[in-house]
């Protein structure tokens, strides 16, 4: 168990908002009910004000085909915030890492430090190849060793020389870099070579909403690895929520969203998640039975519900349940050394408000009991 509050965040709708999931880096189009709010500057205000006042930590905005910029748009909400952090996705090796030591520099100074980076090495080799990118799977990761150990010294203020595998610079350094304010590295990966970059280079390893048991295993294995390395990871969950003032109206909604899921627009999502070679995605898809689950046979641990995993890529998987059951299932993976969870909901304005106000308090409330 962690002796560590935990920390939450919540989730940017940067492919556009609405009551019905939808992809988020998807190459593939997406339902109109997904997109009904559509990702600009005055709406996503809206919910990066909802997550300030309801007391999230930072607001997760991912990257991909299907996003909006996540640096500008950070940079554009930081002028409607005051106190919530950004936790900025990046593509590691589709840009130098001193211009993406430049572009953190200047967004920690300007933001008042309120700045994490979340590290991608990318699981879709079509999305890649649209990047431009064609390295194979390992490669990649490989790769962003370098670009992670890299990155880290220069936002430390340090000159950096490297000639690796795939970078080479020579006399890269930040002009007064604004080093009182550290940015921690954040990074996904399930696989062997994924988990080898985690345990030398990240801060905190994110993890997608599996079982319990699965989460257990992983942290597990990944103590022992970080260990190896003289190090100790944090660890944080992405996972969406469900939360009602009664089971059964969690469950009403999660019915709603499954009824409203085209057995078309499955058959096309599972048949692309099918050719990534993301270990991660092959893991949610096995939670779904690669998309032939039906109703609860979609329960896959107590609360946990892998509908949204049917047409959704990355985290595909939702706790369901009374705002009491949810909060209970958020403490047990805190007791499992869970610190960060990076929360989300359909949609985003007024889920950050439910949750914010109905959940995490019940699970400090437990946590607090429990130490």
């Amino acid at each position: 168990m962690s002796d560590r509050a935990p920390v939450f965040h919540w989730f940017l709708p940067t492919g556009g908002d609405g009551r019905d999931p939808g992809g988020v880096t998807a190459v593939q189009g997406r339902t109109g009910a997904a997109t009904r709010r559509p990702a600009d500057v005055g709406y996503l205000a809206q919910v990066a004000q909802a997550a300030e006042q309801a007391g999230f930590g930072s607001l997760l905005a991912p990257v991909g085909l299907g996003c909006v910029d996540p640096w500008i748009l950070g940079a554009a909400l930081t002028r409607h915030t005051s106190r919530i952090g950004f936790l900025i996705a990046f593509r590691a090796g589709l840009a130098s890492p001193t211009l993406i030591a430049q572009q953190a520099d200047a967004f920690r100074r300007f933001a008042g430090g309120r700045l994490r980076l979340n590290v991608v090495t990318g699981g879709d080799p079509a999305e890649q190849r649209a990047y431009g990118d064609r390295l194979a799977h390992d490669e990649r990761y490989a790769r962003t060793d370098e670009l992670m150990a890299v990155l880290r010294e220069l936002l430390a203020g340090e000159r950096v020389d490297h000639r690796g595998a795939h970078l080479h610079l020579e006399g890269a350094q930040l002009v007064d870099p604004a080093v009182e304010h550290p940015v921690p590295l954040y990074f996904g990966g399930a696989s062997p070579a994924a988990e080898q970059v985690a345990a030398r280079r990240a801060d905190v390893q994110l993890l997608w909403g599996e079982p319990p048991s699965a989460i257990g295993e992983r942290i597990g294995r990944l103590r022992e690895l970080a260990a190896g390395q003289g190090r100790t990871l944090r660890y944080g969950l992405r996972l969406h929520v469900i939360s009602r003032d009664t089971a059964e109206q969690a469950w009403a909604e999660a019915d709603r969203i499954l009824a409203g899921i085209d057995p078309a627009a499955v058959r096309a999502s599972q048949a692309r998640f099918a050719a990534m070679d993301s270990t991660g995605q092959a893991r949610m898809a096995a939670l779904h039975a690669h998309g032939t689950g039906t109703g609860r046979e979609l329960v896959v641990a107590p609360n946990l519900w892998a509908g949204i995993g049917l047409v959704r890529e990355g985290a595909g998987t939702a706790l369901v349940g009374s705002h009491d059951e949810v909060a209970a299932r958020l403490a047990e993976y805190h007791a499992l050394g869970i610190e960060e969870f990076v929360l989300s909901g359909y949609p985003h304005l007024e889920e950050a408000y439910r949750v914010g106000e109905e959940v995490v308090p019940r699970v400090r409330v437990l946590v607090s009991q429990d130490n």
